[in-house]
Parts: C-alpha cells; sequence; structure tokens
C-alpha cells in the first residue's frame, strides 16, 4: 500500500512547482469577465478539470506505468506538445516541470533524474517522481487533478477576494469529479484540447505586468 504522506505531499500547494505563481487561466479569465464569482469559478474548475486535468493526469499515469518514455524528447515529452498547442501554456508546463524535478533531487537524491532534462512537462516530470515514490499510477493522476483544480481554485480567490471557507467548500464539492477524473486518466491516454485555455493562455502571455506567470 503506497504511503499515503508521501502522496499528500505530492498533493501539497507548497511544491515548488510554481502552482503558487501560475493560476491556470484563471487570471486572464477574470480580467476577460468569464470568472466573476463563485458560480462562474465552479463552472471555470469543472472545465479545466475535465480537459486540461484529465490530459495531463493520463499523461503523468502513463508515464508512472511506463507506457511512455520520460526521457527529454521522448514519449511522454512529445505526446505532451502534441495536446498543449498553446506555446505559452508549454512554457508554464515545462516551468513548473522543473520545479518539481528540482525537489525531486533532493528527496530521492539517489535516482538518477538526468534522463528528464533541464525543463520536463510538468506531467512528465510528476509521472517520474509517483514512480520513484513508489505511489501507483493512478495516484500520480489523482495527484495531478488535485493541483490542477486547487491552483486555479486558489488563485480565484486571490484575484477576486472571495470567501476562503466558500473556496474550500467548493473544492470539497468538486471532489468526486477529481476522483473520477483521475480514474479515467489512469485507464488511457486522453486526447482532449479545450480551445478556450489555448486562447486565455497566450492572451495572459501578451498581457503587460500579469500578477501570475499564467
Amino acid at each position: 500500500m503506497p504511503n499515503l504522506t508521501t502522496l499528500l505531499a505530492l498533493s501539497d500547494s507548497r511544491l515548488p512547482t510554481g502552482g503558487h505563481v501560475h493560476s491556470g487561466g484563471v487570471e486572464e479569465a477574470v480580467t476577460s469577465g468569464l470568472v466573476r464569482d463563485l458560480g462562474t469559478l465552479r463552472a471555470y474548475l469543472r472545465r479545466r478539470i475535465r480537459t486540461h486535468g484529465l490530459v495531463t493526469a493520463s499523461i503523468a499515469a502513463a508515464v508512472h506505468g511506463g507506457a511512455l518514455s520520460a526521457t527529454a524528447g521522448g514519449g511522454g515529452d512529445a505526446e505532451t506538445d502534441a495536446r498543449t498547442p498553446s506555446p505559452a501554456a508549454r512554457q508554464a508546463s515545462r516551468a513548473q516541470g522543473r520545479g518539481l524535478v528540482r525537489l525531486a533531487r533532493r528527496v530521492w537524491p539517489d535516482t538518477d533524474w538526468s534522463g528528464l532534462g533541464t525543463a520536463p512537462h510538468l506531467a512528465v516530470a510528476a509521472g517520474a517522481v509517483g514512480s520513484a515514490a513508489g505511489t501507483l499510477p493512478e495516484h500520480s493522476a489523482l495527484s495531478l487533478v488535485y493541483t490542477t483544480m486547487t491552483g486555479s481554485a486558489t488563485a480565484a480567490q486571490r484575484l477576486l477576494a472571495l470567501d476562503p471557507g466558500d473556496v474550500a467548500a467548493l473544492t470539497f464539492e468538486l471532489s468526486a469529479l477529481c476522483e473520477q477524473t483521475a480514474a479515467e486518466a489512469a485507464k488511457e491516454l486522453a486526447d482532449l484540447s479545450d480551445p478556450l485555455l489555448d486562447v486565455l493562455a497566450q492572451r495572459h502571455a501578451e498581457r503587460d505586468r500579469p500578477l501570475f506567470a499564467s
């Protein structure tokens, strides 16, 4: 049985994956008037879980299970690029992946991380880290779906000055969807794309002095 504490630690917002400076498109969605309150945030998070969360979690699970290579330029890298049309979103993914591998080198120093390169995609790094941690592929998927939700939820809370209790309650409400999405992601690679999230990522990258990196 995988160590529950390890799984919780991998889902912790304090991990140096850049989650505290990446909004997952929420900043641009707020600026564009798409996310205005708790109700519109709920809709945004559901959409993000079912598209971006599903796809990245499926890649993480495939890398963890060995179906995709974690090496730089390998299968995991290529499949993530193919499913991430927005250059800005790719850059954000690699920035977060670099942060996760930096932590992994400290926690599991006996593991050879050199094959991942200097900036793997977050999904690839998450799969490799989950394998090194001794968890299961479905746990890597669940951790990634969960952080996909909470990173955006926390950003929206800060941007809209929402009640932290309301936002926390919303994440509990969406927990079943996260579980369902992770289970689906662990079965096979997903190839969904969400044009809206891609557009938001590009708009955000072109904006002057945004508060979040993405």
